[in-house]
């Protein structure tokens, strides 16, 4: 009969000292620093899955050329005339449309559990949602370049020219962002991807269509134009855009766009932050 006259390992004292010994720790990084680490996984997340990108390309181009050539001859007498009408509202309408991925995006990673892993990091706590929307962000530039890009070879000519089109681009690229913080909070606050992309789907779709995107709201009955001027945020929007690249710009509806997104911003910033602090 053999024994086994093995021990366990017990570490002698100045094993553990030089193991639990104090050295100088890494500098925390900073907000900025944390939030374009979050933006760049965002954006690496798009390279390793390049289909991501079919909402700002290929859609844009599709809305573009069908509402061009199916409509355009019907609400304003050609396809040309109203191209230079309703550019500037499927631009609107096509990254307003997309804000809500950043809400997808979040729940999936609560979902397969990577937020227990961050709430752990030593970093400026709001970072991971920061970083969710500057990714974001290039989404939406790309989707409004596409845009422009097949607008101008269809024959779209901004009165604003080059500059009012790059402003327009980036009081939509602004709206867009403060109105993700919406998404994501809901993103925090529904039980799966599914929920998030059906709740979307209810609040998108009558903003972007009961709005003056595709036609002048003068046409309709005075009730609706009640909701669609007045009170529709995507209509101000689509105005304030439109107004940008036709080279007169409205600062009445600018500062209406510039008054909401901070709004938004501080509500659903505020309710995201926590939602997240204390999931």
């Amino acid at each position: 009969m053999s024994t086994d006259t093995s021990t366990a390992y017990v570490p002698v004292a100045e094993t553990l000292g030089t193991v639990l010994a104090p050295a100088a720790r890494p500098r925390r990084p900073s907000a900025l620093s944390s939030s374009m680490t979050f933006g760049w996984r965002a954006m690496l997340k798009i390279k390793h899955v390049p289909e991501q990108l079919f909402d700002v390309t290929a859609f844009p181009i599709m809305m573009t050329l069908m509402f061009t050539f199916l409509f355009g001859g019907a609400l304003a007498g050609s396809p040309g005339q109203y191209l230079q009408f309703v550019l500037p509202g499927i631009m609107v309408q096509s990254v307003v449309m997309i804000t809500m991925y950043t809400g997808v995006e979040v729940n999936k990673d609560i979902e397969r559990g990577v937020f227990d892993r961050f709430r752990t990091l030593p970093m400026w706590r709001p970072a991971p949602m920061v970083g969710y929307l500057l990714g974001d962000m290039l989404r939406y530039v790309m989707a409004s370049t596409v845009i422009l890009i097949v607008g101008l070879i269809l024959g779209f000519r901004p009165g604003g020219g080059i500059a009012g089109a790059v402003a327009g681009i980036a009081v939509l690229v602004g709206f867009s962002f403060a109105f993700s913080w919406f998404w994501t909070m809901l993103g925090l606050l529904l039980r799966s991807e599914k929920s998030v992309m059906g709740w979307s789907m209810l609040v998108l779709f009558p903003l972007t269509f009961l709005s003056n995107v595709f036609v002048n709201p003068d046409t309709m009955p005075s009730w609706l134009q009640v909701f669609v001027v007045h009170i529709n945020p995507i209509s101000h929007l689509t105005a304030a855009v439109r107004s940008l690249m036709g080279g007169t710009a409205d600062f009445g509806e600018l500062g209406w766009v510039l008054v909401a997104s901070l709004l938004l911003v501080a509500v659903f910033g505020s309710l995201t932050m926590r939602l997240y602090n204390r999931k």
